[in-house]
């Protein structure tokens, strides 16, 4: 047995022993009066499972693999050992596969994944066409959580001409939701003959993505005396009570500059909530980019300028394509993509960022 097999035999037997431990755990009457306890169990067997469902495809590969081996050198009969070397052929090759997925399934999760996912969206380069593209965005993504059965939560809007957006912030929540997502953060790029052109000439605008991890309470403290707090009056659609009292509010955190404003709830209270909950997403991204070389590299992804040059994505409309330039997939299915049908760029760029984990523990 080669290194690479006692290694991945060892740790799929460890993690079927914690299977069961989890199991046999969840079946006790301590743990089933406890939501909490039992949902964090339910998410660690949901992890192991497929480890161990692998893991045992595995193993059985690898006894399958040592018998034809032994019958290929041990028999003297010509056309049964040549029987079973071709056997040991595929098998091998079998076993270089599910070996492959098994060291992607081990690779440890960031723990990051499962939060919902604060995502923001502006408007860039392009004037009132940056807007509309904009808006295109946030029912792409829109969509595309209404087909994973996620939840979406506005948090703010600023509006533009033409149904357009300036600036929108809203919070995905849902099964492993910034794990999905946090890949979606840059300058995304749109090529198209925009509804404010009379000639008929292409354009090309931009919007900035940026997605950020939910922060909890425990993630990140925040001194009230550092916060500047301004309630004003709302503008735009919301209710009955918008434009006839302060219910909007404005928090400033003095030590590092940062601003949100929430004005989409008519009540004062649950906007100085929502917007205290993004700013402390922003803190806590902040700090964990600090903290890990892996994760600042992401950051430096997350462009917030909306200068065209910094893009990640470009989708061309005369061409009917989208193009993710930081792993150079091309799809010519725009239509379907800014529907909602991200899953095969999403899972791409999934792959990839386990690949850079993959590296990084190697190399660490």
């Amino acid at each position: 047995m080669t290194d690479t097999a006692d290694l991945l035999t060892r740790q799929v037997r460890e993690r079927a022993a914690r299977q069961h431990e989890l199991a046999e755990l969840m079946a006790t009457p301590a743990v089933a009066c406890d939501p909490e306890r039992m949902r964090e169990l339910g998410r660690e067997h949901a992890e192991v499972t497929p480890i161990v469902e692998a893991g045992s495809k595995y193993l059985a590969i690898l006894d399958q693999l040592q018998q034809a081996e032994e019958l290929a050198t041990g028999t003297e009969e010509p056309e049964l050992a040549d029987l079973a070397r071709a056997e040991v052929e595929e098998l091998t090759v079998r076993r270089e596969e599910i070996e492959a997925r098994l060291e992607r399934l081990l690779v440890p999760k960031d723990p990051l994944d499962d939060r919902p996912a604060v995502m923001e969206i502006r408007a860039g380069t392009g004037g009132d066409e940056a807007g509309l593209f904009a808006a295109n965005l946030f029912r792409m993504y829109s969509r595309f959580a209404a087909q994973k059965g996620w939840e979406i939560e506005r948090v703010s809007a600023t509006e533009g001409v033409l149904e357009g957006l300036k600036e929108v912030i809203f919070v995905v929540r849902g099964r492993d939701a910034y794990g999905h997502l946090r890949y979606e953060s840059g300058v995304h790029r749109v090529q198209r003959v925009p509804e404010t052109e009379s000639s008929g000439r292409i354009h090309t605008s931009a919007a900035t993505v940026a997605v950020l991890p939910e922060a909890e309470e425990v993630d990140v403290q925040i001194d009230p005396g550092d916060l500047k707090v301004d309630v004003f009056r709302s503008s735009g659609p919301g209710g009955q009570s918008v434009n006839t009292t302060d219910s909007a509010v404005r928090i400033t955190h003095v030590p590092t500059g940062l601003v949100v404003t929430c004005q989409d709830e008519k009540s004062q209270h649950k906007n100085k909530a929502k917007a205290l909950r993004v700013l402390r997403s922003r803190l806590l991204d902040r700090k964990i980019a600090e903290q890990e070389a892996k994760r600042s590299r992401e950051r430096r992804m997350q462009v917030g300028t909306g200068d065209r040059s910094a893009k990640i994505r470009t989708y061309n409309f005369p061409q009917t394509r989208v193009t993710d330039h930081r792993i150079h997939l091309t799809l010519h299915r725009l239509e379907g993509i800014l529907g909602g049908d991200l899953d095969e760029l999403v899972e791409a760029l999934r792959a990839a960022g386990m690949e850079e984990r993959m590296e990084a523990a190697t190399s660490a």
